[in-house]
Protein backbone atom coordinates (compact mmCIF):
# COMPACT_ATOMS: atom_id res chain seq x y z
CA UNK A 1 0.00 0.00 0.00
CA UNK A 2 1.14 3.50 -0.82
CA UNK A 3 -0.12 6.37 1.32
CA UNK A 4 0.07 10.07 0.55
CA UNK A 5 -1.05 13.36 2.01
CA UNK A 6 -2.98 15.34 -0.60
CA UNK A 7 -3.90 19.01 -0.30
CA UNK A 8 -7.60 19.46 -1.05
CA UNK A 9 -9.20 22.83 -0.43
CA UNK A 10 -6.32 23.91 1.77
CA UNK A 11 -6.46 20.80 3.96
CA UNK A 12 -3.98 17.94 3.83
CA UNK A 13 -5.86 14.64 3.71
CA UNK A 14 -4.74 11.03 3.75
CA UNK A 15 -5.09 9.10 0.51
CA UNK A 16 -4.20 5.72 -0.93
CA UNK A 17 -2.36 5.70 -4.25
CA UNK A 18 -4.29 3.69 -6.84
CA UNK A 19 -3.77 3.21 -10.58
CA UNK A 20 -6.22 6.00 -11.38
CA UNK A 21 -4.95 8.48 -8.82
CA UNK A 22 -5.25 9.19 -5.11
CA UNK A 23 -8.33 7.94 -3.26
CA UNK A 24 -9.01 9.97 -0.13
CA UNK A 25 -9.65 7.98 3.03
CA UNK A 26 -12.70 10.13 3.65
CA UNK A 27 -14.03 8.87 0.30
CA UNK A 28 -13.33 5.31 1.43
CA UNK A 29 -14.99 5.92 4.79
CA UNK A 30 -18.11 7.35 3.15
CA UNK A 31 -18.36 4.43 0.73
CA UNK A 32 -17.66 1.59 3.15
CA UNK A 33 -18.78 2.88 6.54
CA UNK A 34 -15.22 2.65 7.89
CA UNK A 35 -13.71 5.20 10.24
CA UNK A 36 -10.06 5.47 9.30
CA UNK A 37 -8.25 8.63 10.34
CA UNK A 38 -8.44 11.34 7.70
CA UNK A 39 -4.76 12.32 7.83
CA UNK A 40 -1.53 10.37 7.57
CA UNK A 41 -0.46 11.92 10.87
CA UNK A 42 -3.68 10.59 12.43
CA UNK A 43 -3.17 7.12 10.98
CA UNK A 44 0.31 7.05 12.46
CA UNK A 45 -0.62 8.51 15.84
CA UNK A 46 -3.41 5.95 16.27
CA UNK A 47 -1.17 3.16 14.94
CA UNK A 48 -3.72 2.38 12.23
CA UNK A 49 -1.35 1.95 9.28
CA UNK A 50 -0.77 -1.78 9.84
CA UNK A 51 -4.50 -2.48 10.17
CA UNK A 52 -5.35 -0.40 7.11
CA UNK A 53 -2.67 -2.19 5.13
CA UNK A 54 -3.96 -5.59 6.24
CA UNK A 55 -7.46 -4.61 5.04
CA UNK A 56 -5.99 -3.34 1.77
CA UNK A 57 -4.11 -6.59 1.14
CA UNK A 58 -7.13 -8.77 1.97
CA UNK A 59 -9.37 -7.42 -0.79
CA UNK A 60 -9.43 -3.73 0.00
CA UNK A 61 -7.23 -2.81 -2.96
CA UNK A 62 -9.99 -3.70 -5.43
CA UNK A 63 -12.51 -1.64 -3.46
CA UNK A 64 -10.16 1.34 -3.39
CA UNK A 65 -9.58 1.04 -7.12
CA UNK A 66 -13.30 1.32 -7.80
CA UNK A 67 -13.69 4.63 -5.93
CA UNK A 68 -13.41 8.19 -7.20
CA UNK A 69 -9.79 9.31 -7.31
CA UNK A 70 -7.86 12.53 -7.75
CA UNK A 71 -5.74 12.01 -10.89
CA UNK A 72 -2.03 11.87 -10.16
CA UNK A 73 -1.33 14.81 -12.47
CA UNK A 74 -3.88 17.00 -10.68
CA UNK A 75 -3.01 16.10 -7.09
CA UNK A 76 -1.09 18.54 -4.91
CA UNK A 77 0.88 16.10 -2.78
CA UNK A 78 2.18 17.35 0.57
CA UNK A 79 4.76 15.72 2.84
CA UNK A 80 3.33 12.62 4.54
CA UNK A 81 3.19 14.51 7.85
CA UNK A 82 4.20 17.98 9.00
CA UNK A 83 5.42 17.50 12.56
CA UNK A 84 7.17 14.18 13.12
CA UNK A 85 7.88 13.60 16.82
CA UNK A 86 11.55 13.07 16.00
CA UNK A 87 13.58 13.63 12.86
CA UNK A 88 16.93 11.84 12.86
CA UNK A 89 19.62 11.39 10.26
CA UNK A 90 22.56 9.06 9.78
CA UNK A 91 25.75 10.50 8.30
CA UNK A 92 28.42 8.83 6.16
CA UNK A 93 26.54 5.52 6.00
CA UNK A 94 27.93 4.52 2.59
CA UNK A 95 31.63 3.72 2.39
CA UNK A 96 32.22 5.82 -0.73
CA UNK A 97 30.58 8.85 0.87
CA UNK A 98 32.55 8.42 4.09
CA UNK A 99 35.79 8.18 2.12
CA UNK A 100 34.93 11.31 0.12
CA UNK A 101 34.33 13.17 3.39
CA UNK A 102 37.46 11.70 5.00
CA UNK A 103 35.23 10.59 7.86
CA UNK A 104 35.55 7.43 9.92
CA UNK A 105 32.42 6.58 11.94
CA UNK A 106 33.06 5.43 15.52
CA UNK A 107 33.51 1.67 15.75
CA UNK A 108 30.12 -0.02 15.74
CA UNK A 109 28.10 3.20 15.86
CA UNK A 110 26.82 5.53 13.13
CA UNK A 111 27.16 9.30 13.01
CA UNK A 112 23.80 10.81 14.05
CA UNK A 113 22.14 14.22 13.91
CA UNK A 114 18.68 15.72 14.41
CA UNK A 115 16.68 18.24 12.40
CA UNK A 116 13.87 20.52 13.61
CA UNK A 117 10.32 20.27 12.27
CA UNK A 118 10.80 23.78 10.81
CA UNK A 119 13.26 22.30 8.31
CA UNK A 120 10.50 20.17 6.77
CA UNK A 121 9.04 20.67 3.29
CA UNK A 122 7.30 18.39 0.80
CA UNK A 123 7.29 17.50 -2.89
CA UNK A 124 7.56 20.53 -5.15
CA UNK A 125 8.21 22.95 -2.29
CA UNK A 126 11.17 25.27 -2.65
CA UNK A 127 14.50 24.65 -0.96
CA UNK A 128 15.42 28.15 0.17
CA UNK A 129 19.14 28.90 0.24
CA UNK A 130 19.58 30.98 3.40
CA UNK A 131 21.65 34.11 3.80
CA UNK A 132 25.05 33.41 5.29
CA UNK A 133 26.12 29.90 4.24
CA UNK A 134 28.02 29.82 0.97
CA UNK A 135 27.78 26.16 -0.04
CA UNK A 136 24.52 24.23 0.35
CA UNK A 137 24.25 20.61 -0.75
CA UNK A 138 21.40 18.12 -1.18
CA UNK A 139 21.56 14.39 -0.57
CA UNK A 140 19.08 11.67 -1.55
CA UNK A 141 18.31 9.13 1.15
CA UNK A 142 15.90 6.35 2.10
CA UNK A 143 13.59 7.57 4.84
CA UNK A 144 12.17 5.26 7.52
CA UNK A 145 8.85 6.20 9.16
CA UNK A 146 8.11 4.44 12.44
CA UNK A 147 4.60 3.00 12.87
CA UNK A 148 4.49 1.78 16.48
CA UNK A 149 5.60 2.95 19.89
CA UNK A 150 8.58 0.75 20.67
CA UNK A 151 11.82 0.42 22.60
CA UNK A 152 14.67 -2.12 22.59
CA UNK A 153 13.67 -3.51 19.20
CA UNK A 154 15.73 -6.46 17.99
CA UNK A 155 17.11 -6.23 14.46
CA UNK A 156 15.04 -9.28 13.54
CA UNK A 157 11.87 -7.42 14.54
CA UNK A 158 12.70 -4.02 13.05
CA UNK A 159 10.50 -4.29 9.96
CA UNK A 160 7.47 -4.93 12.19
CA UNK A 161 7.66 -1.47 13.74
CA UNK A 162 8.15 0.42 10.47
CA UNK A 163 5.05 2.04 8.96
CA UNK A 164 6.77 2.61 5.66
CA UNK A 165 9.59 4.04 3.60
CA UNK A 166 9.79 7.26 1.62
CA UNK A 167 12.27 9.25 -0.47
CA UNK A 168 14.01 12.08 1.38
CA UNK A 169 16.34 14.97 0.59
CA UNK A 170 18.71 16.16 3.29
CA UNK A 171 20.27 19.60 2.85
CA UNK A 172 23.49 20.73 4.51
CA UNK A 173 25.35 24.03 4.82
CA UNK A 174 28.56 22.29 3.90
CA UNK A 175 30.85 25.25 4.53
CA UNK A 176 29.59 25.51 8.13
CA UNK A 177 30.19 21.82 8.74
CA UNK A 178 33.65 22.07 7.18
CA UNK A 179 34.72 24.64 9.77
CA UNK A 180 34.33 22.14 12.58
CA UNK A 181 32.76 18.65 12.67
CA UNK A 182 30.93 19.69 15.84
CA UNK A 183 28.92 22.14 13.74
CA UNK A 184 27.09 19.24 12.03
CA UNK A 185 23.81 19.97 13.82
CA UNK A 186 23.87 23.65 12.96
CA UNK A 187 24.69 22.91 9.32
CA UNK A 188 21.58 20.73 9.02
CA UNK A 189 18.92 22.79 10.80
CA UNK A 190 18.02 25.66 8.46
CA UNK A 191 14.44 26.09 7.26
CA UNK A 192 13.55 23.93 4.20
CA UNK A 193 16.59 21.69 4.74
CA UNK A 194 14.57 18.46 4.83
CA UNK A 195 12.10 17.21 2.23
CA UNK A 196 10.21 13.92 2.08
CA UNK A 197 7.47 12.22 0.13
CA UNK A 198 5.55 12.01 -2.09
CA UNK A 199 4.40 8.57 -0.90
CA UNK A 200 4.82 6.41 2.17
CA UNK A 201 5.26 2.81 1.00
CA UNK A 202 4.50 -0.01 3.44
CA UNK A 203 7.19 -2.65 4.07
CA UNK A 204 5.26 -5.46 2.37
CA UNK A 205 5.53 -3.53 -0.92
CA UNK A 206 9.31 -3.49 -0.60
CA UNK A 207 10.42 -6.59 1.34
CA UNK A 208 14.10 -6.33 0.33
CA UNK A 209 15.20 -2.72 0.91
CA UNK A 210 18.84 -3.68 0.55
CA UNK A 211 18.12 -4.25 -3.16
CA UNK A 212 16.91 -0.70 -3.80
CA UNK A 213 18.89 1.78 -5.82
CA UNK A 214 19.42 5.21 -4.28
CA UNK A 215 20.15 8.16 -6.57
CA UNK A 216 20.95 11.81 -5.94
CA UNK A 217 20.01 13.74 -9.08
CA UNK A 218 20.37 17.39 -10.05
CA UNK A 219 18.43 19.01 -12.88
CA UNK A 220 17.33 15.62 -14.16
CA UNK A 221 20.81 14.09 -14.29
CA UNK A 222 21.99 11.37 -11.91
CA UNK A 223 25.00 12.55 -9.92
CA UNK A 224 25.39 9.60 -7.53
CA UNK A 225 23.86 6.15 -7.62
CA UNK A 226 24.37 3.07 -5.48
CA UNK A 227 22.56 0.12 -3.95
CA UNK A 228 21.22 0.18 -0.41
CA UNK A 229 23.16 -3.04 0.18
CA UNK A 230 26.25 -0.83 0.40
CA UNK A 231 25.06 0.77 3.63
CA UNK A 232 27.51 0.24 6.47
CA UNK A 233 24.58 0.21 8.91
CA UNK A 234 21.47 -1.59 7.66
CA UNK A 235 17.89 -0.46 8.14
CA UNK A 236 17.22 -3.11 10.84
CA UNK A 237 20.42 -2.09 12.65
CA UNK A 238 19.44 1.60 12.53
CA UNK A 239 15.99 0.96 14.02
CA UNK A 240 17.44 -1.27 16.75
CA UNK A 241 20.20 1.26 17.46
CA UNK A 242 17.86 4.21 17.97
CA UNK A 243 15.31 2.18 19.92
CA UNK A 244 18.03 1.19 22.39
CA UNK A 245 18.56 4.88 23.17
CA UNK A 246 15.02 6.20 23.20
CA UNK A 247 11.38 5.28 22.80
CA UNK A 248 10.50 5.46 19.13
CA UNK A 249 7.08 6.90 18.38
CA UNK A 250 4.69 6.61 15.44
CA UNK A 251 5.68 9.23 12.90
CA UNK A 252 9.35 9.38 13.84
CA UNK A 253 11.45 9.77 10.69
CA UNK A 254 14.98 8.42 10.28
CA UNK A 255 17.14 9.19 7.24
CA UNK A 256 19.64 6.48 6.41
CA UNK A 257 22.53 8.16 4.61
CA UNK A 258 23.37 9.06 1.03
CA UNK A 259 25.59 7.85 -1.80
CA UNK A 260 26.60 11.46 -2.51
CA UNK A 261 25.63 15.13 -2.35
CA UNK A 262 25.22 17.84 -4.99
CA UNK A 263 25.82 21.60 -4.60
CA UNK A 264 22.71 23.74 -5.00
CA UNK A 265 22.21 27.05 -6.79
CA UNK A 266 19.06 29.10 -7.44
CA UNK A 267 17.16 27.61 -10.37
CA UNK A 268 18.30 24.04 -9.73
CA UNK A 269 15.99 21.09 -9.08
CA UNK A 270 17.20 18.53 -6.54
CA UNK A 271 15.82 15.00 -6.76
CA UNK A 272 15.77 11.78 -4.79
CA UNK A 273 15.18 8.61 -6.80
CA UNK A 274 14.56 5.31 -5.07
CA UNK A 275 13.90 2.20 -7.12
CA UNK A 276 10.15 1.49 -7.19
CA UNK A 277 9.14 4.79 -5.58
CA UNK A 278 7.69 7.96 -7.07
CA UNK A 279 10.57 10.48 -7.22
CA UNK A 280 10.91 13.43 -4.87
CA UNK A 281 11.77 16.76 -6.53
CA UNK A 282 12.32 20.22 -5.08
CA UNK A 283 13.22 23.47 -6.86
CA UNK A 284 15.91 25.71 -5.39
CA UNK A 285 15.53 29.45 -4.74
CA UNK A 286 17.53 32.13 -2.93
CA UNK A 287 16.17 33.68 0.25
Amino acid sequence: MKLASVNVGGRERAAIAADGGYVLLETLNAASGSAWSGTVAGLLAKEEVAALNAWYREGGAAKVGALEAIPHAEAKVAPPLRTPPKLWGIGANYAAKAEAMAVTPPDGEPICFMKPATSLIGPGDAIVLPRGPERITAEAEIGIVIGRTCKYVAEADAMRVIAGFTPTLDMTAQDIHARNPRFLGRSKCFDTFFSFGPELVTPDECPAPEAWTVETALNGETAYRTDASRMMYSIPFIVAYFSAMMTLQPGDVIMTGTPGSVPLRPGDVAECRLGGFAPLRNPVVAE
